[in-house]
Order: C-alpha cells, then structure tokens, then sequence
C-alpha cells in the first residue's frame, strides 16, 4: 500500500502536568499528523501518568497491572517506544497484522477516513457510544435517545458513508435509531447494544462468555456459557442465534 510504504511514526512524550497523561501536541496539530500519513504513538513515560491510568476509574481495570520502574527510565521508556513504531509502521497492515482501520467519531475524523480510503485502506466507522471519548460523553450512557442526539448520529453516518467508510459499528444506541441508520446506509452495518436490525452483531468475548469484569454489565450483553460445556459451544449458539434473530432480543436492546 502507496501510504503504508512511506508511513514515519512521530512519538509524543505525553505531558503529566495536570497528574495525568495529555497529548498536547496531538491536541493541537492532529489534523496535520494524520495528513502528512505520520503513525502517530502517545507514550506514557512517566510514573505519574501511569499511576493515574491505574486509578482512574475508567482505566483502572485495563491498566492496574502496570507497574513503571521508576523516572530515571522515562527516557529509556520513551526511546524504546519510538523505535518499536518506527519498527512496526509500515506492517500494521502491509503484513497482515490488520485488515481494516477502525475510527470512533465523525466531525474531524471525516478528513482522516477519506485521507485512509483514498489510499485504498479500508476504514470501520463507529458511532453512538465511543469508548475513546466515553469521559466526554458523561460515562457509558446510552447515545441519541432524545430527537436531536438521534438526527446528529444519522447525519454522522451518512457523512461517515461519504467520506468512504466501508462499514459502520453502532454502540449503545436506541434500536430503532440503528434500523434507521441502517436502512438509510449503503454500507453494513454492526450493532453492539443497537437491537436487531443491524446488518450483523459483534459481542466481546468476555462479556459473550460471562466473564466478570468488575463492572456492572451492560443490558445489551448476554452470557452465553449459561448453559454449555465449553467456550466452543458457548460460540456456536451465539452465531446460532445472531443467524436466526433470537439475539439480540428485546430485552437486550434500548428504547
């Protein structure tokens, strides 16, 4: 691919002086990052911002393992991950690592969708509940219940659709909004939490399998090893019923 044969990493060592890791260069100058085709890797060099992603309610189940060894490594830290981007930038997708670029949002991240597809990279837009901006939309909440939160998320998915996404995923939104999107796209979509009507459904595996997170599981989310003797089978009546439109069913969707 023409972009990932050129692709640079730019490293940010993120800045802690709030207590908490922020990308200020990122904040400022992304726009220009995505169109000059950089791959663009935030580190958390320090010990106070990897003590904040441990404690902070939102990170604290993904990154309570981490331990950082101390300041005097930052720069070795740092260093260690610019050259692991610079390493593996080109073979994100050249080499199969992946098979399609997923961005949360529409607004800006329209530019960056149709800078990816008009080099022949394939782009998964998402809408509705975002995790990356979960914080800015107030917690895990369901998305577009009241009239113009709905009009707002259909406008971003036909924008999504024309800057070339190839394929839509609906998080946490109303299910008749997500057959309504669906209805208006040309493009399929995927609902997780979005009812019935989606073009298919995603679960994560964790969830799918009943695995407790410690955190209060979501209404959309059914246990699938309920039941079975085995993840396999467990995997097998989830298809099963994704295929026959037993899942989701209404008690797992929102009105």
């Amino acid at each position: 691919l023409p972009l990932l044969q050129q692709t640079q990493p730019l490293a940010e060592w993120l800045n802690v002086s709030a207590g908490a890791d922020s990308p200020p260069d990122w904040i400022v100058a992304h726009n220009e990052f995505i169109r000059e085709g950089y791959a663009y890797v935030g580190v958390s060099a320090q010990a106070v911002g990897v003590n904040a992603l441990k404690n902070g309610a939102a990170t604290a189940a993904r990154y309570a393992s981490l331990l950082h060894p101390g300041d005097s490594y930052s720069y070795s830290i740092f260093s260690r991950a610019g050259l692991l981007a610079k390493e593996t930038a080109s073979t994100l997708l050249g080499e199969g690592m992946a098979s399609m670029v997923k961005m949360e949002g529409a607004d800006f991240v329209l530019e960056s969708i149709a800078f990816l597809t008009r080099r022949d990279i394939p782009v998964c837009a998402h809408l509705g509940l975002t995790p990356q901006s979960v914080l800015k939309l107030g917690g895990f909440k369901v998305q577009g219940r009241d009239e113009q939160a709905a009009q707002q998320i259909l406008a971003d998915a036909l924008a999504v659709q024309d800057a070339g996404a190839q394929l839509l995923v609906l998080e946490c939104v109303p299910s008749a909004l997500a057959a309504q999107i669906t209805q208006s796209l040309h493009i399929p979509t995927i609902g997780i939490g979005a009812g019935p009507d989606c073009d298919g459904q995603i679960l994560v595996s964790y969830d799918a399998l009943g695995i407790n997170s410690g955190h209060r599981r979501p209404r959309f989310v059914k246990n699938f090893m309920a039941g079975n003797d085995s993840i396999e089978t467990a995997f097998v009546q989830y298809v099963q019923e994704v295929k026959s439109g037993a899942f989701p069913s209404p008690e797992h969707g929102y009105r």
